[in-house]
């Protein structure tokens, strides 16, 4: 799974790099090297046009939250477990397919996380994680794959500006094996040369599992860091330093 990442590009960065067409962004967020469920987190989305026929579709900057709520939902809080959707049943499970037809979106992300058990134990008896960090091994932006939803609030009145909330979703497949080791499952890459595709909310839904593809071996590097990420209130490019060998154990040292 991706369960925490973390994102500090600034949104003028992003537009270039993504090439938007309109930011969204009201309030920029400030950089965020602990991004955990239910925060908010750039998207790079395609809006189709108010009116079919008129514009093609839009390549927008959006701030959306994670945890994806569907349309249909009776309570939001559904989307706290709802952060990753697989590729192997995304385009059946209910909870996910329409929005894989029809709102898909790039999260931007300068890695992530996951966690890897070691053979030392904690004192509840449990064996004591040792997060990891990947990133690309160029240091560059990770386009993560992901859906969006809008849903909209019943208790709020239809000129309240919050009355739609946009949330998102993490795509994960089977984990290469340069990080396999650490972590079975990991987020869906997608190369700059299919973003226009995914982001297209036209596509052909029969084309898009293709356009997917897990991270190129080589590609990733995976380097242990600080047990400090594991509270979501600690936040600083701290938590991406690689911790220093005198503080690893053999077993996490290879």
């Amino acid at each position: 799974m991706c369960g925490r990442y973390a994102s500090s590009r600034r949104p003028e960065d992003l537009v270039e790099e993504f090439e938007i067409v309109q930011s969204r962004v009201d309030t920029p967020l400030a950089p965020d090297f602990n991004v955990a469920p239910t925060k908010e987190v750039y998207a790079v989305v395609e809006r189709p046009p108010s009116k079919e026929g008129e514009e093609p579709p839009e390549r927008q900057l959006r701030v959306l939250r994670w945890g994806l709520v569907p349309s249909w939902a009776k309570d939001p809080s559904i989307g706290n477990k709802m952060i990753n959707a697989r590729m192997e049943t995304v385009a059946e499970k209910p909870a996910y397919k329409r929005a894989f037809a029809k709102r898909r979106c790039l999260l931007p992300a300068d890695g992530y996380f996951e966690w890897y058990p070691t053979s030392q134990l904690t004192k509840a008896g449990k064996p004591r994680k040792q997060p990891f960090f990947i990133r690309p091994q160029d240091h560059g932006t990770l386009a993560m794959a992901g859906l969006y939803e809008i849903w909209r609030d019943p208790t709020r009145a239809d000129d309240d500006p919050e009355r739609f909330r946009w949330t998102c979703t993490v795509l994960t497949t089977q984990a290469e094996d340069a990080v396999g080791h650490i972590h079975d499952r990991m987020p869906l890459m997608v190369e700059p040369d299919r973003w226009s595709a995914w982001l297209d909310p036209t596509a052909p839904q029969g084309s898009l599992l293709d356009l997917l593809v897990p991270a190129a071996p080589g590609n990733l590097e995976a380097y242990p860091v600080s047990t400090l990420v594991s509270n979501v209130r600690n936040n600083g490019p701290e938590l991406i330093a690689p911790l220093p060998l005198d503080e690893l154990g053999d077993e996490v040292l290879g």
